[in-house]
């Protein structure tokens, strides 16, 4: 069965910009795939905490010294990985903030981010272990001028540092979506730019 992973993580529960584009894309997803599944995550409404000391003992810890206390600790992440590996598509709502990814945001990556998991070491180098073929990132910029070549294009870590992410962890196909200006341009000028995103998501699905 098809499965999408979609991720949320706007602070807007409601009005969300680079939600109302992801829900396009998933509509249209479920349309070209009946019967698939679909799991979301709004990993900004708390549910995903920063990893703490304990998280990062089990990460590193041997499975036979794994005591109850570090599966307890390592239980959330195992289940976000298997959201992940057994998903053939994500997508992601990412608005900017502060010139980078919210801070919910990062929460669920440190805790999918996990060596012999998601990605491996060798003497070799680094080999990404995500299953997941392809992912599709709908960006949200409360200004303008970040994408490449703009005046603010420097400012955009959110972008650059989503490609290497998901590039690093072995998905080979990542795509983004953008809508600027959901904060400075006027109405009109915005509608239009609202739309043209919602049919690039629509057209990506």
């Amino acid at each position: 069965m098809t499965q999408l992973l979609r991720i949320n993580s706007s602070s807007r529960q409601d009005g969300s910009h680079s939600a109302a584009v992801a829900d396009v894309f998933e509509a249209e997803f479920r349309r070209k795939h009946p019967g698939c599944e679909v799991i979301t995550r709004n990993v900004a409404d708390g549910s995903i905490p920063f990893i703490a000391q304990e998280t990062i003992d089990g990460f590193y810890a041997p499975q036979d010294a794994l005591t109850e206390e570090l599966r307890s600790a390592t239980a959330l992440s195992d289940e976000l990985i298997g959201e992940i590996q057994g998903s053939d598509t994500l997508l992601l709502a990412v608005p900017i903030y502060n010139c980078s990814i919210p801070a919910a945001l990062k929460a669920w990556i440190d805790q999918i981010m996990r060596i012999g998991h998601t990605f491996s070491m060798d003497e070799t180098g680094f080999r990404g272990l995500v299953k997941a073929r392809r992912a599709v990132i709908v960006c949200a910029y409360g200004s303008e001028g970040y994408l490449t070549e703009e005046p603010f294009a420097a400012a955009n870590f959110l972008e650059p540092y989503l490609k290497f992410l998901f590039t690093f962890l072995g998905v080979q196909t990542i795509e983004f979506v953008h809508v600027q200006g959901t904060a400075t341009a006027g109405p009109e000028v915005f509608a239009d730019r609202l739309e043209a995103a919602k049919g690039e998501a629509r057209q990506a699905a």
